[in-house]
C-alpha cells in the first residue's frame, strides 16, 4: 500500500515481481555501480578495471570492454582509461551489446 502511494497509483492494481539474478556481475549496470563504489573508495583505476573483467570472465561472457574517464587518482589533468578483453564486436548492427553509462 506504501508503494502504491510512492507511485500514485491507488485506484489501480499494482503487481510487484521480484527476480533473483543468479550472474549479477553479468549486467553492466550492477557492474558499473561496482566500479563507481571502487573508485569512491579510492581504490587504484587500474586494479578496479581488472577486477571487473575477473568478475565478468566468471559469468562466461565473450567480451568486455570497460572505459573510465574523469581526473583519475586526483590528477589535475582529466584523462581516459580503457581495457579491453576478447571479442568486443562494436561495428556489427546484428550482435547484441550490453551497455551502461554511470556518473559518479
Amino acid at each position: 500500500m506504501n508503494v502504491q502511494k510512492e507511485l500514485n497509483c491507488v485506484n489501480r492494481k499494482l503487481n510487484i515481481a521480484i527476480t533473483r539474478i543468479t550472474n549479477p556481475y553479468g549486467h553492466p549496470n550492477i557492474l558499473a555501480k561496482f566500479i563507481a563504489g571502487q573508485l569512491k573508495n579510492r581504490v587504484s583505476f587500474c586494479k578496479t578495471i581488472k577486477k571487473a573483467i575477473e568478475l565478468t570472465k566468471q559469468v562466461d561472457t565473450k567480451g568486455i570492454q570497460v572505459q573510465i574517464a574523469g581526473h583519475l587518482d586526483g590528477k589535475e589533468i582529466a584523462h581516459v582509461e580503457w581495457m579491453k578483453e576478447g571479442r568486443v564486436p562494436l561495428q556489427t548492427i546484428r550482435v547484441k551489446i550490453d551497455y551502461c553509462s554511470y556518473g559518479v
